[in-house]
């Protein structure tokens, strides 16, 4: 090893992961190792009492006078201790300087004044302060929503507590092992990453907890997708808003701070400050043909999760490994086939039910790859031999939405180019939630890789197929929301107009946004949330951190 090479130096800890370490060891690891980061209500009022104190201003050295100074967000760091931090306030008298570290905060009602976590954090600056040459005793921490100071002495308890803290952190750094969560905790529900981290789900599904879970995952999202598939159209930045230039000449406004992602279909143009903008703040771009194939996705730097992609491939290159989750993707994708028959056919048999169920549990069991995709493929001729009958018969033009088999590549009738079009919708959307967690959406563990195609995004859409694809098509047709006039035949392919594509994807969006009593945790969360949470549970099953993939199967 080079010892002058810059890049093999160790990593200088930020002093605010160090408070982040002290106040949750698994928030330390999620944000600095894995490098998550979210907006919340506090981050976002945090960073705005932090706007005054974030300009560089004041002449800082230790050469200075007697005169008392004020230098705002300055930026040091200490090889020796280790830390680097971008000070708020330093208050200097010659070689003499307080650290002052602002804190969106009020004054806790504790003796010592302020959270160890804050002590720790403005402490670490006065080590950084002493290894550049400084005469530092204390410091002191504004909390802004009571407008207090407190002031912190730099006792040698204090500075060994610190360092302590600093030998801790590296080490779970370096370990790369995903902390514990903590048990029922009051700092989880307001913390801005508790949807990543899953607190209370990860200590039910490890045994760790019983009972009835807390829901503080969010039931719905606050942002979602926007669709625009007029042609000739073009999409610009307006300050903070999203405008859609019809070519009519009329224009449709979205607030980018409502915006999860956005789909273009065929010919529509998006202007560069607008695709800097959303790849800036991580909103992703889905291109689509003009009939509606997934083809592509702008996106910005991807995620920083390394460890989760090396897992990945370490188990997708493992056919033993990649089996076990296999199973239970399918095992739950038949479950839920079972489920729809049952809630939406008139009469299902009980033989057909015991079929389903006998399937769900040999997929458990499958030998290879091969035996898994028999019993799926037989699954699935059982359920579709039924899918027809789940479309009532109570309209004239019934017969024009006769299902008899599955097919696809093209469709040859409107219920099978329903059915193609919504699992379209959902490859996108399983693409950008795994793209979010951290995964590589391209390689999969039952989905042979190949060229272009999202193998991991089908694996984990497997599960959802019927309860979110297939539950649209039978209600888009049964409340008679779409008609045999939306849809185009040629050459013995069936597709959809694009105004049978605006009810499609009301419908399909109106289903994500649907609650549904979690089957395991007990609390009432939208499918669109669901598909995210159980994202992060197979990345903590590729962890180790659980020792089973929980598939989602509706009661």
């Amino acid at each position: 090893m080079n010892p002058n090479n810059e890049d093999d130096a160790p990593e200088l800890l930020p002093a605010r992961m160090l408070n982040e370490f002290v106040y949750c060891p698994r928030l330390f690891f999620l944000e600095w190792v894995e490098g998550e980061f979210r907006e919340s209500e506090d981050t976002i009022r945090g960073r705005t009492i932090h706007k005054r104190v974030d300009s560089e201003s004041g002449n800082f050295s230790p050469s200075g006078g007697e005169e008392l100074i004020h230098a705002r967000s300055v930026l040091l760091s200490g090889t020796e201790c280790g830390l680097i931090a971008k000070m708020d306030i330093l208050e200097a008298k010659g070689k003499r300087v307080t650290p002052v570290d602002y804190k969106k905060g009020a004054k806790p009602p504790i003796p010592e004044g302020a959270w160890l976590a804050d002590r720790v954090q403005v402490c670490a600056q006065g080590l950084i302060l002493r290894e550049n040459g400084f005469e530092c005793t204390s410091g002191v921490l504004y909390y802004a929503a009571s407008k207090t100071r407190v002031a912190v002495a730099f006792t040698d308890e204090l500075v060994s507590i610190t360092r302590d803290f600093v030998l801790r952190a590296r080490n779970v750094a370096k370990n790369g092992i995903l902390p514990p969560p903590l048990v029922d905790s009051p700092k989880c529900p307001r913390c801005s990453l508790v949807g990543i981290c899953l607190p209370d789900e990860i200590n039910a599904l490890t045994g760790e907890t019983e009972g009835k879970t807390r829901r503080i995952v969010p039931s719905l999202d606050s942002s979602l997708p926007m669709y625009v598939q007029e042609q000739g159209a073009w999409i610009s930045k307006d300050g903070e808003e999203a405008v859609v230039h019809n070519p009519d000449g009329s224009r449709t406004q979205a607030r980018l701070i409502d915006v999860s992602q956005l789909s273009t279909y065929g010919n529509v143009q998006i202007t560069p400050p607008l695709r800097h903008e959303l790849c800036d703040r991580g909103i992703p771009i889905l291109h689509f043909s003009f009939g509606g194939w997934f083809y592509g996705i702008t996106h910005g730097l991807n995620h920083k999760n390394v460890l989760l992609r090396q897992k990945q491939f370490e188990y997708a290159g493992n056919p033993e490994k990649s089996l076990v989750l296999a199973r239970s993707f399918i095992n739950g994708k038949i479950r839920n086939c079972r489920t729809l028959l049952r809630r939406n056919h008139p009469e299902v048999s009980q033989a057909t039910l015991g079929e389903l169920s006998k399937s769900a549990e040999q997929a458990l069991t499958a030998a290879n790859a091969g035996e898994l995709l028999g019993i799926e493929g037989y699954a699935a001729r059982v359920y579709f031999g039924h899918f027809g009958e789940m479309l009532r018969r109570n309209r004239d033009s019934i017969t024009e939405f006769n299902f008899e088999e599955r097919n696809k590549r093209p469709p040859r009738d409107p219920v099978n180019a329903l059915l193609s079009y919504t699992y379209s919708l959902m490859a996108k959307d399983f693409t950008v939630t795994l793209m979010g967690v951290g995964f590589d959406p391209y390689l999969g563990f039952f989905h042979a890789p190949r060229y272009g195609k999202p193998s991991l995004a089908l694996d984990t859409m497997e599960e959802f197929r019927p309860l979110i694809a297939d539950s649209v098509v039978i209600t888009l047709i049964n409340n008679e929301e779409i008609q045999f006039s939306d849809f185009v035949k040629r050459a013995g392919a069936v597709t959809v107009t694009s105004e049978a594509r605006k009810k499609i994807l009301r419908a399909y969006e109106r289903r994500l946004d649907s609650t549904i009593r979690h089957p395991i945790f007990d609390y009432t969360i939208s499918y669109r949330r669901i598909i995210e949470v159980q994202a992060r549970l197979l990345s903590r099953y590729l962890s180790g951190e659980l020792s089973e993939y929980p598939p989602f199967c509706t009661r």
